[in-house]
């Protein structure tokens, strides 16, 4: 009788007790290695992304170089943004290039149809993006227009910025002051071809893709020019499908892949005054990452078991509702503790799928949807997404450690989510990064790491935390949530330990 009520009560307490998170890391089984481009960004003409954001123009008051402002560059600087995506998005599919190029003051103008319906001045264009680029020392990443643009107006594009000889275009490149090309490697062939990019069918998009990547043609100074076809929306895998079987590999070097973290596309929350369950809901979107990454890059192996072709996710992020009284258009939110751990749990997932996973885009760097930086005339802020992904930056071009996780669950009434995540990387210094979120809203949870193949030591380890869930940066607060250094972290013998408060996410350094 005794025995049976200590065992009844064991299993009381074993219920009600968080189950203990338990991981390998196998330091032993490095795989291949995790490209930086997974850690690029996305600049749309949507908002005050690129006018107010990025640009000022060389007559303002705000410091800047070349009318971008310095603020954002040296921010952006040490985020280590490897590659950045322009012009759209939607945009793309109605810019016309040479709108953008030559004397600002007789450039033409042009109405953002898709975003707000605003008047630009065309006063930001390539000469403008490209060196804008180099300043950040980050690759660009040019999107056709295919939508309403022509074979012929981006094969031009792409010898007005690539050709070193004497042609029509390198020789109006050079009337524009730049003498020496640009080099663009990175081509996007049109942009969500199955929306606003044309509302196409895959196959005639397929047939479309050919027509336009043969015609764009070298010009890139000995670098080999990566075309990257518009890809799915979420789970429409037969689009993947179609292209794969129909685009023949030497005309593509990648596909493109856009998800969104959106509750629900009718009412999709409030971007910082949001409920537990919204949050939840929110994790459950940007989890389903884990199993698009997945069932496409499954369908892509069928085609290329070779893993030629890149898996590219050039829109991810959050999606709520405009913050109040701003345009509607302008898709301007504020970013918060749950923004955090969307990007956390993304990374972790892009980092573990890097075979296939070779670029990302982040939608987009400023103040729009997910972003990095938020402004305010001559203020700037940095978001709590801003900080993960400054924090991620050490898993750039690092090696891919496997780090084998089983999680307790994170429970919503009958739903679950494994609250841990996380990746591993060892750089080219020999230290190894671990990043881990804990997405549960009310439980703290321990983290059991058994080390594989090699001993180490904690060399250092830093956490984003914050009081509440919807805790976000301000221009009267712009240092609420940041890094802060983290002593939650214990290793004796071959076990880490690692003990993360509630939504929070670490990265720890070993050597």
């Amino acid at each position: 009788m005794k025995s049976s009520c200590l065992a009844i009560l064991f299993i009381l307490i074993a219920k009600f007790l968080p189950a203990q998170n338990t991981a390998v890391l196998s330091a032993d089984s490095a795989k291949g290695t995790i490209s930086r481009f997974i850690y690029g960004h996305f600049a749309e003409h949507l908002g005050h992304s690129i006018y107010g954001g990025f640009y000022v123009g060389d007559t303002s008051k705000i410091a800047n170089t070349a009318g971008v402002r310095n603020d954002v560059i040296a921010a952006l600087k040490k985020l280590k943004v490897p590659v950045l995506r322009w012009p759209g998005g939607c945009f793309a599919d109605t810019y016309h290039w040479k709108d953008g190029i030559g004397p600002k003051n007789k450039r033409p103008t042009i109405v953002n149809t898709n975003w707000g319906g605003v008047t630009e001045d065309n006063s930001f264009g390539t000469h403008d993006f490209l060196n804008m680029c180099k300043l950040l020392g980050a690759e660009p990443y040019l999107s056709g227009n295919v939508g309403s643009g022509t074979v012929q107006e981006l094969t031009d594009w792409v010898q007005y910025v690539n050709f070193k000889g004497k042609s029509p275009m390198s020789d109006l490149r050079r009337q524009n002051g730049q003498q020496e090309p640009w080099n663009v490697t990175f081509w996007g062939v049109g942009n969500e071809a199955w929306g606003c990019g044309g509302n196409m069918t895959p196959e005639y998009y397929a047939n479309l893709y050919r027509r336009y990547a043969t015609y764009m043609t070298g010009y890139s100074g000995g670098n080999q020019m990566f075309r990257i076809a518009s890809g799915a929306s979420d789970a429409d895998y037969h689009w993947t499908e179609v292209l794969m079987k129909n685009i023949p590999l030497h005309l593509i070097s990648g596909i493109a892949l856009h998800h969104y973290a959106v509750i629900d596309w009718n009412k999709k929350s409030s971007a910082a005054a949001f409920t537990e369950q919204e949050y939840f809901t929110t994790m459950q979107r940007a989890l389903q990452m884990e199993t698009l990454v997945t069932k496409h890059s499954a369908i892509m192996d069928q085609y290329d078991p070779q893993k030629k072709i890149a898996l590219v996710v050039d829109e991810w992020g959050g999606w709520y509702d405009v913050e109040t009284g701003t345009n509607p258009g302008f898709l301007y939110q504020q970013n918060t503790m749950r923004d955090a751990m969307i990007a956390g749990v993304t990374l972790n997932i892009f980092n573990n799928h890097s075979d296939r996973v070779r670029m990302a885009n982040l939608a987009q760097t400023i103040n729009v949807l997910q972003a990095v930086i938020l402004t305010d005339k001559a203020k700037m802020i940095l978001t709590p997404t801003y900080h993960v992904m400054e924090m991620y930056n050490v898993h750039q071009d690092a090696q891919l450690i496997p780090l084998t996780i089983k999680s307790s669950d994170y429970v919503m009434g009958a739903d679950k989510l494994p609250a841990i995540s996380g990746s591993a990387s060892k750089d080219s210094l020999g230290n190894t990064h671990i990043s881990l979120v804990n997405i549960d809203s009310k439980n703290s949870q321990e983290v059991v790491i058994t080390l594989q193949g090699k001993n180490y030591k904690v060399t250092g380890s830093r956490i984003l935390a914050s009081a509440k869930l919807q805790d976000h940066n301000t221009f009267e607060e712009p240092e609420k949530v940041k890094p802060v250094s983290f002593n939650g972290v214990n290793i004796k013998g071959s076990q880490l330990t690692v003990k993360m408060p509630p939504f929070s996410v670490v990265v720890i350094t070993l050597k």
